[in-house]
């Protein structure tokens, strides 16, 4: 029954009726075989090419094929940028792609590339606050985004799909024509085909970019840290100073 199917079903058959196009003609259209029947029953699910393709041919933003935006298309004059690759696990929920300092360097240049998505680890994580929406995450480099992000550190950012959806002062993974940032984002009043990237580093200057040099955009909600510093000397003093204190008013107690 139409309720049971998924909702990418059900929108990939919607797009191929708006452009009325037989099951046969759509699929020789996206070069996907003799027919689209196996998709739109839920049979078989889309792939990472047929994604590709409606972007390519439609400009369909992937995050509302998946039921995960209200934007229908892409519109790069709007400052779309949503991810170029969904990426799904065998029972068809969104992955978390782990993208190390490596992997970050040919990001850009790899965007489009489905293939290179399969290299990357991935994982879920059973939590309410990564259901409903597309997470990604990134290793970062460097220093500016001290105290509050250490080098090597893991930030998990989910999709934006517009510029327009990004908010001021929030922390995001930019990532532009060639290279990845990890940067407070701050609007420029007057000038909304441009952004400032901000970092929390004071030793380094913002940076102004401009909004059509934006591929993706991920909003960092969480980070993964390994390790926990132990405490300072002097911290250590203190505690073990204060048990003494609370000692001392026991034992005059007593007496």
């Amino acid at each position: 029954m139409e309720s049971k199917l998924t909702i990418e079903a059900q929108r990939f058959k919607k797009i191929r009726e708006e452009q009325r196009h037989t099951q046969q003609s759509f699929a020789e259209l996206l070069d996907i075989g003799s027919t689209t029947a196996d998709i739109e029953r839920g049979k078989t699910k889309i792939t990472g090419k047929v994604v590709m393709e409606l972007m390519a041919q439609f400009n369909i933003n992937p995050l509302w094929l998946y039921g995960k935006s209200y934007e229908k298309h892409i519109d790069s004059s709007r400052g779309d940028v949503s991810p170029k690759v969904v990426t799904l696990d065998i029972e068809g929920n969104d992955s978390i792609l782990l993208v190390n300092q490596k992997a970050a360097a040919g990001y850009p240049n790899n965007i489009h590339d489905t293939g290179w998505y399969q290299t990357l680890p991935a994982f879920n994580i059973p939590l309410p606050e990564y259901r409903n929406a597309s997470y990604r995450g990134f290793q970062v480099e460097g220093d500016s985004m001290l105290p509050n992000i250490k080098p090597n550190e893991w930030v998990l950012g989910r999709a934006v799909a517009s510029i327009n959806e990004a908010t001021d002062s929030k922390i995001y993974i930019v990532v532009l024509r060639d290279s990845v940032l990890v940067k407070k984002l701050q609007k420029i009043p007057g000038n909304p085909q441009s952004i400032r990237l901000i970092s929390l580093n004071e030793s380094y200057l913002p940076i102004e970019v401009k909004v059509r040099d934006i591929q993706e955009l991920w909003m960092v909600n969480s980070k993964l840290t390994f390790g926990v510093d132990e405490p300072s000397e002097s911290s250590l003093l203190r505690q073990l100073q204060q048990s003494m204190d609370e000692l001392k008013g026991q034992i005059r107690g007593l007496k």
